[in-house]
């Protein structure tokens, strides 16, 4: 962890935020019947999508990969900034209560792009497919 280049973030988890992977920000969505966009698209056939449904959450996927890419990226600047103000030695308790708001911050926005495509999904499909889609992912 010492030679990471933000202390509290591993490569893993820069690598998914800057491609705006889900990294399980989404669970409460996902357990309890709201489907994600992403394993809707690849459980399509199963479910029976139809064209127009296929081609509206292939849009709702690429509008919430770009901004989960925007968030993410706030996420890490956030962090980095954090970091840094340790590794200055510049924290103070003001500066930690900003900073750690502005993570927090940027957190939760990621989240909030994520929870909100589960909402948009669950919109596009019908609640036979929704409840096959819970058969199909286990829940």
């Amino acid at each position: 962890m010492q030679d990471r280049a933000i202390k509290a973030l591993s490569a893993q988890q820069l690598s998914e935020l800057r491609e705006g992977k889900g990294m399980s920000l989404a669970l409460p969505a996902e357990l309890n019947g709201y489907p994600g966009p992403s394993h809707t698209l690849e459980l399509a056939d199963r479910l029976e999508l139809s064209n127009e449904q296929a081609l509206r959450v292939k849009a709702l996927f690429a509008q919430m990969k770009q901004e989960a890419v925007t968030a993410g990226e706030a996420v890490i600047e956030a962090e980095q900034a954090l970091d840094q103000l340790f590794k200055s030695r510049q924290a103070t308790p003001d500066a930690l209560k900003a900073g750690t708001t502005r993570a927090a911050l940027a957190q939760g926005r990621l989240r909030e792009s994520h929870l909100r495509y589960h909402l948009a999904v669950a919109d596009v499909l019908s609640p036979a497919q929704i409840a096959a889609y819970s058969r199909l992912r286990g829940n």
